[in-house]
């Protein structure tokens, strides 16, 4: 359905946006694009739509070279992107009902796609709400029913989640998995990494305008399959303890440190865990197999460090090729 093929975009007087991207999308699929911000996530997708004309590489949708046509892309893309979609003065039915007739459906079938769209989200009390008085969630699902409606070949979603409630937010992902079960490829763009290991088939992970890994979230957990994951939610300012010998890695976001251990080393860690807590260290604790965030995070430590900051002073010629771990 979807194929780029070496993409490179440098902005004039700025940085190279992608360098060398390859990927693949198939009909059916949702694909994750992860990384943090500034990766080249969105100007990724700004191509595939037509929206930017790369510097050098190709972009095939159903075939059609759409770095030659960029029509054909507009024409086969629905995008949500990642700024709010301006709607003042439309209501969200309107908003929704407006985009699926431009796309070329048909008024009834319009009418309903748009009603279950509200529905299915949880919307119906704003549907007829001017759109100047919605909240910026309420406005996120919009702007994704807007895309959804009538969706085209290949869906494109920038950040569809943010600002969005967290029961509003499981409904979305039913709706992003039902829009690749109709047949679209849909490009899923996002820095949620827990988010991303629940809703797509297949992802790439960028870094500096490259692809550093791809694969299934199977796959890519594969790596640290044999590993567990402790996490010690610290009592209020409390310093982090010591690391013991058989701990792996650690990382400390404020008051959660997220240690990686061997499986075979979970009994010793429970125990440890548990006199934290018996001495007043620690609020909580919680033991269980690595998530794809850990891979995340041991790529990045393995590439330079596990910060953005640390990661955009790198150089380019520093970072590893894109790795297919079915291949590693």
């Amino acid at each position: 359905m979807l194929a780029v093929t070496g993409l490179t975009k440098t902005y004039r007087r700025g940085p190279r946006a992608n360098d060398g991207v390859t990927l693949s999308a198939a009909a059916g699929q949702v694909y994750g694009v992860l990384g943090h911000n500034g990766a080249g996530k969105t100007t990724l997708v700004h191509q595939i739509v037509g929206l930017l004309k790369p510097d050098a590489g190709t972009i095939t949708i159903d075939g059609h070279d759409v770095v030659a046509d960029p029509s054909y892309a507009r024409r086969a893309c629905s995008i949500e992107p990642q700024a709010q979609v301006p709607i003042t003065g439309m209501t969200p039915r309107q908003a929704i009902g407006l985009v699926g007739r431009l796309r070329g459906g048909r008024a009834a079938d319009v009418q309903r796609r748009t009603a279950d769209l509200i529905a299915a989200l949880d919307i119906e009390e704003w549907a007829n709400v001017d759109g100047a008085r919605l909240s910026g969630g309420v406005k996120r699902l919009v702007s994704f029913s807007m895309a959804a409606v009538a969706p085209g070949r290949v869906v494109v979603l920038d950040e569809p989640t943010n600002d969005v409630d967290p029961v509003r937010r499981r409904l979305l992902w039913t709706q992003v998995r039902a829009l690749a079960d109709l047949g679209a490829a849909v490009i899923l763009v996002t820095h949620n990494v827990v988010e991303a290991e629940r809703s797509v088939d297949r992802l790439g992970i960028l870094d500096h305008g490259r692809v550093i890994v791809e694969g299934s979230p199977a796959e890519l957990k594969e790596s640290v399959s044999s590993d567990l994951r402790l996490e010690l939610v610290l009592e209020p300012g409390m310093e982090p303890p010591p690391m013991p010998e058989f701990v792996t890695r650690s990382v400390q976001v404020g008051h959660r440190v997220v240690v990686t251990l061997p499986l075979a080393e979970t009994s010793e860690a429970a125990t440890w865990a548990q006199g934290l807590q018996r001495d007043g260290r620690l609020e909580e604790f919680s033991l269980a197999p690595a998530t794809l965030e850990d891979v995340y995070v041991e790529i990045l430590a393995r590439i330079g460090g596990d910060h953005a900051a640390v990661l955009a002073a790198t150089p380019l010629d520093m970072l590893p090729e894109a790795v297919d771990v079915r291949a590693s």
